[in-house]
């Protein structure tokens, strides 16, 4: 009786996260297709204009942005995440492993409006700095600091401990023999590391990337503090942009109408941007699995 009831409270809670997942996507689908069969899927997609009170929708901007942003974020903090987790696990002297071990899991608890916070007083003067020298030697325009480059060094920070935390986690579940062996067999101490544990750890380690992406592409509140918000495309990294999330949270409180039913749209292609990233990620890692 006892592992009926069981069965059954873990298949209502199942039950539960897939009626919550459709409930969102209902809700999406719904609000939004009016807007994709008013403005047009083409023109609301490759739209460069955001004037939503001369009728102009086009995302375009708010896509590169929310990619150039994602982008340069996980170009900065994945290879940091795998390797602190790699120090973590294989070099990190014990007395230091607690303290190093509690500061990397309170990045996950500082809210998001301190890192944007932060980014305000520390990094965009910095940001501002780095853009009046490189104008003075290139032909690069400098900005105020609030840019693409700004953003993306604060969400490089933010995923840090999704990345970190699994990374460490599915390096410790590889059985030691796999290192043992490979040291026997004469590979040294790195080698052995990064050509063996590494690959058998290698799910694991894309599922903390997928889950630093997920984190870099849905942050709205620091993203909104220090990217500038200004529609437009460049491909200029000290310039200010907008992104998908941002566009949302900085004129949904206001918008009615067709405006707020393309906001909506406009978390459509968000969520769909977020599914096609999990599906090439899942991808990837069953490649890996399949090379290890």
């Amino acid at each position: 009786m006892k592992e009926k009831v069981m069965k059954g409270v873990f298949l209502a809670a199942a039950c539960v996260s897939i009626a919550a997942v459709a409930l969102i996507c209902v809700f999406l689908f719904a609000g939004g297709f009016p807007a994709f069969q008013k403005i047009g899927v083409v023109k609301f997609l490759t739209g460069t204009m955001w004037k939503p009170n001369n009728d102009f929708y086009g995302i375009l901007p708010m896509i590169e942005g929310s990619l150039y942003i994602t982008g340069l974020a996980v170009l900065f903090g994945v290879p940091v995440g795998v390797l602190t987790a790699a120090f973590l696990v294989f070099y990190c002297p014990k007395p230091i492993y607690r303290p190093l071990k509690a500061a990397t899991d309170l990045l996950a608890g500082i809210p998001s409006v301190v890192y944007g916070f932060f980014g305000m007083v520390v990094l965009v003067p910095i940001v501002r700095g780095w853009g009046k020298s490189l104008a003075k030697v290139t032909d690069i325009s400098a900005g105020n600091g609030s840019c693409i480059l700004t953003a993306s060094l604060i969400l490089g920070m933010m995923i840090l401990p999704s990345i970190i935390g699994v990374t460490e986690s599915s390096l410790r579940a590889v059985p030691t023999q796999y290192y043992e062996g490979s040291v026997a067999l004469g590979a040294t101490h790195e080698r052995a590391i990064f050509r063996t544990v590494f690959p058998a750890a290698s799910s694991g380690v894309w599922a903390g990337i997928v889950l630093g992406i997920g984190r870099a592409v849905g942050e709205t509140m620091a993203v909104v503090m220090i990217a500038g918000n200004q529609t437009r495309l460049t491909s200029n990294i000290f310039k200010g942009i907008r992104t998908l999330t941002t566009n949302i949270v900085i004129e949904m409180g206001y918008a009615t109408g067709l405006h707020r039913q393309a906001l909506i749209a406009t978390g459509v292609v968000l969520f769909i941007f977020v599914l096609i990233i999990n599906i090439v990620l899942t991808i990837l890692k069953e490649r890996g699995k399949k090379v290890a």
